[in-house]
């Protein structure tokens, strides 16, 4: 394939290693498409948009929550698992969206959101109703201690909470309730209590959930902050860092000691014996690559890839997103090289720039200015060409980009929303100074609705949208896209087309080169018979690449680099501009013959 010509029609990933060539695209429902008018997307929405993601490429659409919530985390809040809540349809209409998907020969995965729920399921309605109910301990229940830990102070008339741990929303982890005089643990909202993995009756009906789900011709689950349902039955206090109102609780629930064990377990309960081709994607926070490789060992039977999230917290202070930084390409290298290099024997990767709890790809890696389409394209190209499976988030293929919110009032994300208020009333902080820091990492920058037309609303809605329509919909949008070769949405069937086409971007060898570069990211993928150098400049300026000193496993005379096959690019291809000399964020990926066995 050239950078002239449109993508063929590819055969689509199947058998043992299909999700390796697979592309996954996740929809966040309440802002993806809306039928009925009243502001929020729905399941009839996305499935009038299922012949878009047909001609797009995709294999698998991984479906944000939809069960019946109070929505207090946007259906991160979950009341009722086997259910969809009105807002978004009916049990009808997701088996018609099942069927509509299946027809075209992708695949429908949900989220699992099982480490929590809403405190308005009946689970934890009897769990609250009293220290003796049969489901009390289906939840983590503590006494008041009376002395206050370090951090934090006493709740007025009931003590203190059982430890200083913070949740991940602003605010203590712990909710006193008066009915029984003891507190809940919720490590985010209050109002989602996290249930008590230890109890093996919570494990059961999690199991007997999940299978109905299957039964229902789901294709696999992505399990949301899966790894944190394995705590330490101490709850000891956390490490409490400068300027901080509460401690640290991560070292004690991410990855902890019977998470293994529970996953073996969930296996052996829902997915052993099952025929077809099922994903499991485990969202793993805090993951290190050492655990990463156990988890998805398929010798172990666990889960399939593993979702995480070093590479999105290197533009952050010490790991705040509320205290962003400039990111540097050569951290950027140095960990996504560290992850395909523990990968590379056994195990397999998620790859993503963005999804529903991060900011735009384009704002945050590229140039959402002058260079907005180019630096779409250019991050399409890296990631993809990584060995792992890629991940796109709706509308980063079409270069969508972040938000301008005016006030907190305009924000509708509840982490935003705490911090705000936490920040300007309890540390101290301005107003001002809160939005600015708000700005370019806030989860509301990718909730914006889908640009599928210039229409007002962008065609997302014929109502009242629960979150303002990015005003630059007028010119970003799909109804400009589709149809055009040169666009962004052109560029990313070609790249997902190329997945589909060359088994060297699946299943060769990676080798990270330059990781001492400031602009250019750059590395090769090799099978015995074809070598691929993937070439993308992260700057405004030319490049001139030169590979003559890197130690390599490919050919490495800068000749034969210049003569080889253009297999994609996003620029006009052009003879007069050398083969390793790049222009403003350019991407280019280069084919050879047989590589060179490694010095």
């Amino acid at each position: 394939m050239t950078v002239e010509q449109a993508p063929a029609e590819t055969p689509k990933a199947t058998s043992s290693d299909w999700f390796q060539r697979a592309v996954v695209y996740q929809i966040y429902p309440r802002s993806f498409a809306d039928s009925n008018g009243d502001g929020i997307g729905d399941l009839r929405g996305i499935i009038s948009k299922l012949d878009y993601l047909k001609r797009l490429g995709v294999d698998v659409v991984w479906l944000s929550p939809i069960y019946t919530s109070p929505q207090d985390d946007n259906g991160y809040d979950i009341s009722d698992y086997r259910n969809v809540d009105p807002l978004f349809g009916t049990l009808e209409e997701l088996r018609e969206l099942t069927d509509g998907l299946h027809a075209r020969g992708m695949k429908l995965v949900m989220d699992l959101v099982v480490n929590h729920t809403s405190d308005e399921h009946p689970w934890f309605v009897e769990s609250r109703s009293s220290k003796d109910n049969p489901k009390r301990d289906w939840y983590w229940w503590r006494p008041p201690r009376e002395q206050a830990a370090a951090g934090t102070g006493p709740t007025p008339g009931t003590g203190s909470e059982p430890n200083n741990w913070g949740s991940a929303f602003s605010g203590p982890a712990w909710e006193f309730d008066q009915a029984t005089g003891e507190y809940y643990l919720h490590i985010f909202s209050k109002k989602q209590p996290d249930l008590n993995w230890e109890n093996p009756e919570v494990r059961a009906a999690v199991y007997e959930m999940m299978n109905w789900w299957l039964d229902r011709s789901v294709d696999g689950f992505r399990m949301d902050v899966i790894n944190f349902i394995s705590k330490d039955t101490s709850l000891p206090d956390g490490p409490r860092g400068d300027g901080k109102l509460y401690g640290d609780g991560t070292p004690f629930y991410i990855d902890g000691p019977r998470m293994h064990e529970f996953l073996q377990e969930m296996h052996r309960e829902v997915f052993a014996g099952r025929t077809g081709d099922l994903l499991t994607v485990g969202e793993m926070p805090g993951v290190t690559v050492e655990d990463a490789v156990l988890y998805t060992d398929p010798a172990r039977a666990e889960v399939d890839m593993v979702f995480q999230f070093e590479h999105v917290a290197l533009d952050q202070e010490e790991g705040d997103k509320w205290r962003p930084k400039k990111l540097l390409l050569t951290e950027l290298k140095q960990t996504l090289g560290r992850w395909q290099d523990g990968l590379a024997e056994r195990g397999w990767n998620s790859l993503y720039w963005g999804n529903h709890d991060q900011a735009r790809a384009v704002s945050r890696f590229g140039d959402d200015g002058t260079y907005r389409e180019l630096s779409a394209k250019m991050l399409a190209g890296i990631l993809h060409l990584h060995r792992g499976t890629p991940y796109v988030y709706q509308g980063e293929e079409l270069g969508m980009t972040n938000m301008t919110f005016g006030a907190i009032s305009d924000y509708r994300d509840i982490e935003v929303l705490n911090h705000h208020r936490e920040a300007t009333t309890h540390l101290g902080h301005t107003d001002a100074e809160v939005l600015a820091a708000l700005a370019p990492l806030n989860r509301d920058n990718a909730r914006t609705p889908v640009q599928w037309d210039a229409s007002r609303h962008a065609g997302f809605t014929t109502g009242a949208p629960w979150i303002a329509v990015n005003p630059n919909a007028n010119h970003i949008n799909a109804a400009a896209q589709v149809d055009d070769p040169d666009s962004v949405f052109s560029f990313y069937r070609k790249v997902i087309a190329l997945r589909h086409a060359e088994p060297v971007v699946s299943h060769g060898t990676f080798t990270m080169l330059l990781p001492d570069d400031p602009h250019v990211y750059a590395f090769a993928r090799s099978l015995p018979d074809t070598t691929f150098l993937v070439l993308g400049n992260f700057s405004g300026q030319d490049q001139k690449v030169t590979l003559d000193d890197a130690d390599v496993a490919i050919v490495d005379v800068p000749a034969v680099w210049d003569s080889a096959e253009l297999v994609l690019g996003n620029y006009p291809a052009d003879a007069a501009v050398p083969r390793l000399h790049l222009r403003p964020w350019e991407l280019k990926v280069l084919r050879a013959g047989a590589a060179r066995p490694a010095r």
